[in-house]
């Protein structure tokens, strides 16, 4: 069976739900483990994923490319699954054009904290407690706003439509900017009404 990315021209609503944190009582969580990182393992576009874009909606997310220095690496893959994170901290100001594999050609500019502190489980159920900065905090960030059925474009501070090759070339002139490294992140440009 082959694993389709569900996208806002057919999944819309489906897109816009809240994911369920994962119960480890629960064995069914470990197929959704194996779908997830089957999926991301082998596709090549992707840098990030959380579970909903695959029709799985738990708090699942992976992460295969958080290295701005490795983005276009083929063989470059992180694969790291958090389950069930949650963002305790947020701090900074980043500024990224974002693309999202579930969003099609629409590509944002869009705010993000330069430092996250977040919590999650691992496959064995143990606690991990990081802080990720600068491009990884973006990742994280994008990906824990699909688990709350928000998408990037909602956040956008401006957007475009634009195909992968020329996204890539727009972001070699537009690079991830860093607006500051610390102080409170404060939300601005987010249209919340789904």
């Amino acid at each position: 069976m082959e694993i389709q990315v569900k996208t806002i021209e057919k999944d819309l609503e489906y897109l816009r739900q809240v994911s369920k944190p994962v119960d480890f009582q629960d064995d069914s969580y470990k197929e959704a483990l194996k779908v997830l990182d089957e999926f991301c393992e082998t596709s090549e576009n992707c840098m990030a994923m959380a579970s909903v874009q695959l029709g799985i909606p738990l708090r699942l997310v992976y992460l295969k490319k958080t290295d701005l220095n490795h983005l276009d690496d083929e063989d470059y893959n992180e694969s790291k699954i958090l389950i069930n994170p949650v963002i305790k901290k947020r701090e900074g100001l980043t500024r990224y054009w974002e693309a999202c594999a579930s969003c099609m050609d629409n590509f944002a500019l869009v705010e993000r904290p330069y430092k996250i502190e977040i919590e999650y489980q691992d496959e064995n159920q143990k606690k991990h407690h990081e802080i990720l900065e600068g491009f990884p905090a973006t990742v994280v960030s994008h990906e824990m706003d699909h688990l709350d059925g928000i998408l990037h474009m909602d956040k956008a501070i401006q957007l475009l439509h634009m195909e992968a090759e020329e996204r890539k070339k727009y972001r070699e002139e537009h690079p991830y900017e860093i607006i500051r490294k610390d102080g409170e992140f404060k939300e601005k440009g987010q249209n919340l009404d789904h």
